[in-house]
C-alpha cells in the first residue's frame, strides 16, 4: 500500500498516463526531429483524439489560426447531456479549459455551454518557445536518445511537466494467477492532460490560447457503441463521408 504497483505484468496494468505527454514525447523519441528533417518549413501541427473522427485539415480554422497568432487553437462545439468530459470555463477571469474531474461538484460540468474537444492547432515554434527549446535545438543530430542535447530535452520536458496540474485517478489492474485464476485491484495513477496547456500560458504570463467553435460533425467524439446510432442519425457519419469524398475525388 503507498507503493510502486509492480506485481503484475506491465501489459496487464497498462493506463494511459494523460494525454499532455504525447506532444512532448514528439521531442523525447526522435518523431519531430524525423518530421522537421523531412518537412522543414513545417510550421503547424494539428492534434486531436482518436475518437474524434471528424478532425480534418481545414484550411478556414488554419488561417484563423495563424492570424490569431496564438500559440495553441483549441476547437470546442456546444455541450450536450452525452458530452462527458471537459469544458470551457472563466476561472479567475481567465477563460481556459476546464477538466471534468477538476470541478468542485460533477453536476456543475453540465453548466458548461461548450465541450472540449481537445483538437488543438499547435505553432511549432511558440509550443518549442514554452520548453525553452528551438527548432535548431530539435534538427541537431544530439537531440536523438542518447545524444549530447538529449538531457537538455528530458530536463525541458520534466520542467513544464513539473508547473502542470497533476492528477491523482482510479484505475484498475488485472493480477493473473495462473490455471484460469484473477483479482482486479484498484491502483492510484497520476496523470496531466493537454487541455490545462491554457492555464499553464497564463500562469506563465504568455500568450493566451485561442478557442473557436466548430460544428458537431467535425468535433463529436465517439467514446462508446451506445452512440453510435445517434452519431450516425445527426449527420456526423454524413459529414465525414462527404469529406472523404472531397479529399479522395
Amino acid at each position: 500500500e503507498g507503493a510502486d504497483y509492480r506485481d503484475n505484468l506491465p501489459l496487464q496494468c497498462l493506463h494511459p498516463v494523460g494525454h499532455w505527454y504525447e506532444v512532448p514525447n514528439l521531442l523525447l523519441n526522435g518523431c519531430l526531429h524525423r518530421v522537421l528533417k523531412a518537412h522543414p518549413n513545417l510550421r503547424t501541427i494539428l492534434l486531436h483524439n482518436i475518437d474524434t473522427l471528424g478532425a480534418s485539415l481545414d484550411p478556414v480554422l488554419l488561417g484563423h489560426h495563424l492570424l490569431n497568432k496564438s500559440p495553441l487553437t483549441y476547437e470546442v462545439i456546444q455541450r450536450r447531456f452525452d458530452d462527458v468530459g471537459g469544458g470551457l470555463a472563466r476561472v479567475n477571469g481567465s477563460v481556459r479549459l476546464v477538466e471534468g474531474f477538476a470541478l468542485p461538484q460533477e453536476e456543475d460540468e453540465f453548466r458548461l455551454s461548450f465541450y472540449n474537444t481537445l483538437t488543438s492547432w499547435i505553432d511549432l515554434d511558440a509550443f518549442l518557445a514554452l520548453f525553452q527549446l528551438t527548432r535548431e535545438d530539435i534538427l541537431d543530430p544530439g537531440a536523438l536518445p542518447g545524444g549530447t542535447l538529449y538531457p537538455k530535452i528530458q530536463e525541458a520536458v520534466r520542467s513544464v511537466a513539473a508547473s502542470m496540474p497533476t492528477y491523482i485517478t482510479l484505475k484498475e489492474t488485472k493480477k493473473r494467477w495462473g490455471r484460469g485464476q484473477e483479482d482486479v485491484y484498484p491502483i492510484l495513477q497520476f496523470e496531466r492532460l493537454w487541455g490545462d496547456m491554457p492555464a499553464y500560458l497564463s500562469s506563465k504570463g504568455k500568450s493566451s490560447a485561442q478557442f473557436i467553435e466548430v460544428d458537431r460533425p467535425r468535433g463529436q467524439q465517439l467514446k462508446d457503441p451506445a452512440q453510435l446510432d445517434a452519431w450516425s442519425r445527426e449527420g456526423s457519419l454524413s459529414g465525414i463521408e462527404a469529406w472523404l469524398g472531397e479529399a479522395f475525388s
